[in-house]
Parts: structure tokens; C-alpha cells; sequence
């Protein structure tokens, strides 16, 4: 898909990026200037299940949705990446494909890369292999942790932990997105949103309009959802630590 140039790159830098910021003093100097900032607009939909990946994604203020969508096009969210990670670990996994649909869920800016520099960089097996590693580990305990509450908890937890998650890779305490996509996050339709929304909205702990979130009560939210946003803070929390280390 065809991103557009950011308006303003020098309102932005790497360490926005919490894995580009651990590369900086290592290995981010052999691919620093291949690095390209561009803006994700709401609901851009940066690639398709099954298809070839050419970039991986760093994002700085925007928030990333990794959906499954199945045959009947009904859809539900996998994971998020925002400025904590790194979007298209395929690449560097040996895939080159997923069977993920990545959409912006959050409008923002990110930095590209090459799928080639990636590569070659990864196969270095230096540090920044070992940091692309402990990512992935996080990652798909994120995904493992939503399966999980997909079966197993009710959907105002899900949104719960799903706002919370998101909240924790942006800075600031409202989301905006379309009704349509905030449904296809949960697997519901659009009426579904709208009560599951009331029902945190009633409680005062959210305010909600056709795809605006505002957090009102961070700390209620947290004890409304379920245990599954905790094991994935806790788990990225604990990489977080040695990704540090390896940029010092």
C-alpha cells in the first residue's frame, strides 16, 4: 500500500519508537537515513492477508491493528503494535507473508524500512537480532493473551483490555477511530459497540462517540477488565528492561 511522505519530519525522531530508540547507539546507523517517516491515516489498511511484505513499520504516534479475517469477511483483532514495536515480524521471521490484515486504528506517523535492510540486518545476528527477538516474544504473547480473552471473558473486558492496551501506546487518553472499525476490533456490529460502549459508559469510566474513546477512569478500567491486559504489560514491562541493556 502507498503511504504518503509525513508534512513535518523534524517535529519527529527514532526514539519515539522504543525499539528504534534501543538501536540508536548499536546498529540503527547502517539503516538510519533508508529510514522513511509517513503518515498512517485512520483505517489505511497497510497490507493484506497473503501478500508480500516490502516494509517494516516503526510506529511513532500512530497504532496499528492486526486482524484475521476469514472467508465470510468477518474479522477479529489479533494484536496491536503502536511505538513499542515493529510492524511485519514476518519479514525477518523468514515468512515474507501473513495471514493477517493490518489496518491503522489510530491515525499517526511511522518510520519505514526496506524488507531487504531488515534482513540483512537481522541476519547479522548481532544485537538488533536479539532485540527483534524479544519483540517477537512479546508479540505473540499479546496474541496468545487475546485468543485467550476472545474465548474466555465477556466483551466489555475485551474492550477494557483492548482500550487499555492501545491507551499504553499513545500518549494521550482518547482514542479516535470509526464505528466500524472499533466493531471490527471486537467482532461485533455496530449496535453491539454502541451497548458494550454504554455499559462502560454508565459506569463512568469511559465517554464514548461513534468511534471517540476518552478514558475518564484509568484506574476503574484496569479493575474492570480482565487479567489479560496484565500478563501482556507485564511481559512487554519485562523485555522492556533488557531492551535497554543491549543499547547500552
Amino acid at each position: 500500500m502507498t503511504q504518503t511522505p509525513a508534512s513535518n519530519p523534524h517535529s519527529h525522531n527514532h526514539n519515539q519508537n522504543h525499539l528504534l530508540n534501543a538501536l540508536k547507539v548499536i546498529d540503527i546507523n547502517r539503516f538510519n537515513e533508508d529510514l522513511e517517516l509517513v503518515e498512517m491515516p485512520l483505517g489505511q489498511v497497510l497490507y493484506e492477508s497473503g501478500e508480500k511484505l516490502d516494509h517494516v513499520y516503526f510506529p511513532t504516534t500512530a497504532v496499528i491493528s492486526l486482524l484475521y479475517v476469514m472467508e465470510n469477511d468477518l474479522s477479529a483483532e489479533i494484536a496491536i503494535v503502536g511505538n513499542e514495536g515493529v510492524l511485519g515480524i514476518s519479514l525477518f521471521m523468514g515468512g515474507g507473508t501473513t495471514p493477517s490484515r493490518a489496518v491503522v486504528q489510530n491515525a499517526g506517523q511511522a518510520y519505514r524500512l526496506k524488507a531487504k535492510l531488515i534482513q540483512d540486518e537481522f541476519n547479522r545476528a548481532g544485537p538488533t537480532m536479539r532485540l527483534l527477538l524479544r519483540y517477537t516474544q512479546a508479540l505473540i504473547t499479546q496474541m496468545t493473551q487475546t485468543a485467550v480473552c476472545n474465548r474466555h471473558h465477556s466483551v466489555d473486558q475485551q474492550l477494557c483490555r483492548w482500550v487499555l492496551l492501545s491507551l499504553d501506546r499513545l500518549a494521550s487518553d482518547e482514542l479516535t477511530m470509526t464505528h466500524e472499525l472499533v466493531a471490527n476490533m471486537l467482532g461485533l456490529d455496530g449496535e453491539g459497540v454502541t451497548k458494550v460502549a454504554g455499559k462502560l459508559q454508565a459506569l463512568n469510566l469511559i465517554r464514548y462517540n461513534q468511534g471517540k474513546i476518552k478514558v475518564l477512569d484509568r484506574t476503574g478500567m484496569e479493575q474492570k477488565c480482565c487479567e489479560c491486559y496484565a500478563v501482556v504489560k507485564t511481559e512487554f514491562d519485562r523485555l522492556l528492561p533488557s531492551i535497554n541493556q543491549l543499547a547500552n
